[in-house]
């Protein structure tokens, strides 16, 4: 069962259903939703990623204002002891960004995949021209790895290339 998680101005905890209006809403966002798409009916999208029980769901809420959803925080592991390691996907209601939220809720949920979970490395994979969201992660201590070619498919139609960043659990930054 996902716990709730509290940064130090974030507070990640296990969506429920009733979050569903407040997470398409903000993925209709222009911003959010260039590079989270999801069709014309996002209460549908929405749902449809929250059913996916490969992976853990968090809604995050601004610590000062408790109640209201900010944005949601996603992460799944490999499992072969091998290869394993957790990887993290986050998106943030557009009026809130610039304020260190996103900072705040990448750092809280990468010290409990660490502390809790016993990962040694996280990975991250942001759109290669998204400056804004490559800055946020490197302030909690990702690092480039490398650029992949032509990763994802845009609203265009066209391939973006996308950036692989990686965090070991000891250059997690406090």
């Amino acid at each position: 069962m996902p716990m709730t998680l509290r940064g130090a101005r974030v507070v990640l905890r296990p969506t429920v259903p009733s979050d569903v209006p407040s997470l398409a809403a903000i993925r209709a966002t222009p911003e959010v939703y260039a590079r989270w798409r999801g069709g014309a009916d996002l209460v549908a999208a929405v749902r449809e990623d929250l059913a996916d029980t490969g992976a853990e769901h968090l809604t995050i809420e601004d610590s000062e204002d408790e109640g209201v959803v900010i944005g949601m925080i996603q992460w799944s592991a490999e499992a072969d002891p091998d290869y394993r390691h957790a990887n993290i996907d986050i998106y943030l209601d557009p009026a809130v960004h610039g304020q260190g939220l996103g900072t705040d809720a990448v750092r809280t949920l990468a010290r409990h995949l660490i502390t809790d979970h016993g990962h040694h490395r996280i990975v991250i994979d942001p759109a290669a021209d998204n400056a804004a969201a490559i800055r946020c992660y490197a302030k909690v201590g990702f690092r480039p790895v490398g650029v992949m070619r032509s990763y994802e498919r845009g609203a265009d139609g066209t391939w973006h290339d996308g950036l692989l960043m990686d965090l070991l659990a000891e250059e997690l930054t406090r």
